[in-house]
């Protein structure tokens, strides 16, 4: 299907002061996001991408990129209390089986938006109170390969989301609210590949205390960070394989502490 307006139901007046540098520079989001995938793999994904043509039915997604915290901030940056909604998919699913992510799913027939899918999908996931949400704006469609989505990423804010848990084991193993600190800690950031690949499909991912975050999620939250002028240097050299990363999950006391 297609969605009557990618706009529907946005607010972006409803940003705090802090968000406004990530929204003002929302349309860089996909260049920054391309920036970090190596020449060969999106030559590989605009190949695949161009090849399925335009999204048939059951192909269009959308996610929910939540920010919670005080509207205020006294540095003028993200409050120190800032956090992300991101969730980690059961281990038994088809696509992206273990992989953190942002909630989300493919369109329902009833949906009229991205917007509305994202909503829908992030209350099913994490039981999120949606109507304490904001909707503030929606990123440019970005192609998934191997399940063949074209997923619209939709930035929402609340001071306080309220209350999130798992609601549906077979579907989610890990529902969290991460500090937006955690993300920014240049000592949680490495580069990760896929054994079956090479260190050259090397992408952006952040080592954290539940969760390894990469993939298309790392990226996109990479490519945020870029734009919000919110990163800080890090060590691109730090390259790891996949599976000697996830190892690593779990080795550290707090979102804002080095893993070794």
């Amino acid at each position: 299907m297609s969605w009557v307006s990618e706009g529907s139901g946005l607010d972006p007046g409803a940003a705090p002061s802090w968000l406004k540098p990530l929204l003002d520079n929302a349309s860089d989001v996909k260049q920054a996001y391309r920036r970090r995938v190596p020449p060969e793999v999106f030559a590989m994904v605009t190949a695949e991408r161009d090849k399925l043509g335009a999204p048939p039915a059951g192909r269009e997604a959308a996610v929910l990129v939540l920010f919670s915290g005080p509207p205020d901030s006294p540095t003028g940056g993200p409050p120190e209390d800032a956090d992300l909604l991101v969730t980690v998919r059961a281990s038994t699913l088809r696509h992206h089986a273990g992989q953190a992510a942002f909630p989300g799913g493919a369109v329902d027939p009833g949906d009229d938006s991205p917007v509305q899918t994202a909503l829908r999908e992030a209350n099913e996931e994490t039981g999120v109170d949606t109507m304490r949400l904001s909707p503030l704006a929606t990123l440019e469609r970005l192609f998934i390969p191997p399940s063949g989505f074209h997923v619209v990423p939709v930035l929402a804010y609340s001071p306080d989301p309220g209350p999130v848990a798992v609601v549906d084991e077979a579907e989610t193993a890990i529902v969290a609210r991460v500090p937006l600190r955690a993300f920014i800690n240049p000592e949680n950031r490495i580069m990760v590949y896929r054994s079956a690949n090479t260190r050259r499909f090397a992408g952006p991912a952040f080592l954290l205390n539940e969760m390894l975050v990469w993939g298309f999620t790392g990226q996109v939250i990479s490519a945020m960070l870029d734009v919000a002028g919110w990163a800080q240097p890090w060590n691109t050299d730090d390259v790891r394989e996949l599976d000697d990363a996830m190892a690593l999950v779990g080795g550290q006391d707090g979102y804002g502490v080095a893993q070794p």
